[in-house]
């Protein structure tokens, strides 16, 4: 089986490099890169489009011809203020220069050329609360469902704060059976605050031929081929993780495992009473 559990390679580069060849799949890939300022990277999509995240710090960058300036200023991922992102289309180039030490991410996906070149964020990213209780966490919807942006990618932030859970209760988008579900691959680049704590997310199928549960620690990445993956958050550690989906059409529609989605009808029962 695909390894679904990478951890980033070295600490300056390119350190997590997974492809739809190296992940096992047809849609999703997810690269990091850890710049000092004054370096330099480049790529070409080909015929991929590319949603560039500045998880930290700040760079200039151009992209497809233009020149988008500096971008960039959030300097640690847990001020949990909307990111600079950058959508770039299949057939174009990009670089970036890094002006202080930088975290970029680029997920990318099949592009079409349906979307320019053209910047997300943080004008028009909200962050906003999701769930209660012990299942609160805090979403930055860079380019999902909504937002016209992209021909395949949908990404987004979630803040987990420490003792809470996310992506719960357990869900699943993993058959292409539009409206019920959606087939969508995802990736989850994991950070934890303080940056020695640990995280937990599982991986699994409801039939049990899948289920992986994996020690999340600060930069590492989990795949989520098929099946439901909650996260959990220890307490005195808050969690954040930048997702990456793509299928084979640009919609989320999910099901929840039904042996705990009671926790979400009892959640919309007491919304609709109050």
């Amino acid at each position: 089986m695909v390894e679904l559990h990478r951890k980033p390679a070295g600490g300056s580069g390119k350190v997590l490099d997974i492809t739809p060849e190296n992940a096992g799949w047809g849609y999703v890939g997810f690269g990091l890169y850890h710049l000092e300022a004054g370096e330099k990277v480049a790529e070409q999509t080909g015929d991929r489009e590319a949603i560039l995240v500045l998880v930290e710090g700040k760079a200039e960058i151009t992209a497809a011809g233009e020149d988008f300036g500096e971008m960039g200023d959030r300097m640690n991922v847990f001020e949990r203020t909307p990111p600079h992102c950058l959508y770039v289309p299949n057939g174009a180039d990009w670089q970036v220069v890094a002006t202080t030490k930088c975290t970029l991410a680029v997920g990318t996906a099949p592009g079409n050329g349906n979307h320019k070149a053209q910047k997300l964020g943080p004008d028009g990213v909200v962050t906003m609360p999701r769930g209660s209780g012990s299942n609160t966490r805090y979403i930055n919807n860079i380019a999902m469902e909504g937002q016209d942006v992209a021909d395949s990618l949908l990404v987004t932030e979630v803040f987990t704060p420490n003792g809470n859970w996310s992506s719960y209760p357990s869900h699943r988008h993993d058959e292409d059976d539009y409206p019920n579900i959606t087939y969508l691959e995802e990736t989850y680049y994991h950070r934890l605050d303080p940056p020695q704590g640990f995280g937990i997310q599982r991986v699994y199928t409801e039939d049990g031929e899948l289920d992986e549960t994996f020690t999340v620690k600060d930069g590492d990445v989990v795949l989520v081929p098929r099946g439901h993956h909650p996260c959990g958050a220890p307490h005195g550690y808050d969690m954040y993780y930048l997702n990456v989906m793509a299928g084979p059409i640009r919609k989320w529609r999910f099901q929840n495992d039904p042996a705990h989605d009671w926790i979400a009808q009892r959640g919309a029962a007491k919304k609709e009473a109050s």
